[in-house]
């Protein structure tokens, strides 16, 4: 059955976050909500996730799966606020651990934190088969943005997360804690080993030359066209292209609060004695 997919651009944070759905008044999943956050003043606001729930209630649907790609580092996750909102169990892929585990000492988090994933409702193992009512999707094993990343696969449909951008932007970095651009090739090899006609389902965009904002490609279009990794490419020259490129690079904004915030399946960290919750800032140190 082939999904029906509405997306929704937040463009603070250059973020695509995607609704998919079997049939009007049937079950859906959404995938890497944001929620808005303002690192001036520290204050969070709904409107790109009440845009979600809204599509949810216009389209009569039961919210069975909020689904993280991985944890981020360039927006916050809506997926708390979204779960109190309108249900689903929040899911992300197995070795979700890995990166908790490493953030934990970063931060200094409570000792508390736990480093299993418990946090999420859902951890998904490679290859899982799963439903979102009469869909059926499979969860893809895609690291090396981050130890843990999962794509999506629902049909003729990979919602590919930070593995790759269009075409003309190329590939996720590599340089964040556990990032592996060896590891990072190999899953980008296995995504478009899919048929050429599969359609691929970007996380971000960031469009050179003024073009308009676009997220959805193909198999046969990355291959071709992707400047990073399009056929004839060797791992050899991907991953000095990218150790190269991630050496120029600076930290996304938002990377200290929305991991903290994203570790936690979207969840604030413990509220402190006066009932408000901090997020920490580690002084010369990342």
């Amino acid at each position: 059955m082939r999904p029906q997919i509405q997306n929704f651009f937040d463009p603070s944070t250059c973020t695509v976050s995607y609704l998919v759905f079997d049939h009007v008044g049937g079950h859906a999943a959404i995938i890497d909500p944001v929620l808005d956050y303002d690192h001036k003043s520290g204050r969070s606001k709904t409107i790109s996730a009440d845009k979600l729930l809204h599509a949810l209630t216009e389209q009569q649907l039961t919210l069975s799966w909020i689904l993280e790609t991985h944890a981020h580092a360039d927006h916050i996750s809506a997926a708390h606020y979204l779960q109190q909102a309108a249900g689903g169990k929040i899911a992300i892929g197995a070795h979700i651990n890995q990166v908790q585990t490493v953030f934990k000492q970063i931060f200094h988090l409570e000792p508390a934190f736990a480093v299993d994933g418990s946090q999420f409702d859902h951890l998904f193992q490679e290859d899982e088969i799963f439903n979102i009512g009469e869909l059926t999707a499979k969860a893809l094993f895609v690291p090396g943005h981050t130890p843990a990343d999962m794509a999506y696969q629902i049909d003729d449909a990979i919602f590919v997360g930070d593995t790759m951008f269009m075409p003309d932007v190329g590939t996720a970095r590599c340089d964040f804690p556990g990032g592996d651009a060896q590891m990072l090739f190999a899953s980008i090899k296995k995504l478009l080993s899919y048929p050429d006609e599969t359609r691929l389902f970007m996380c971000h965009d960031y469009p050179p030359n003024g073009r308009e904002v676009s997220f959805e490609t193909t198999v046969f279009q990355q291959k071709k066209n992707n400047i990073h990794v399009h056929d004839g490419i060797s791992e050899a020259d991907f991953i000095a292209m990218r150790k190269a490129r991630d050496a120029t690079l600076d930290m996304p904004l938002l990377i200290l609060p929305a991991v903290q915030i994203n570790i936690r399946a979207g969840n604030l960290p413990p509220a402190e004695a006066n009932g408000i919750s901090y997020l920490k800032i580690p002084f010369n140190s990342i």
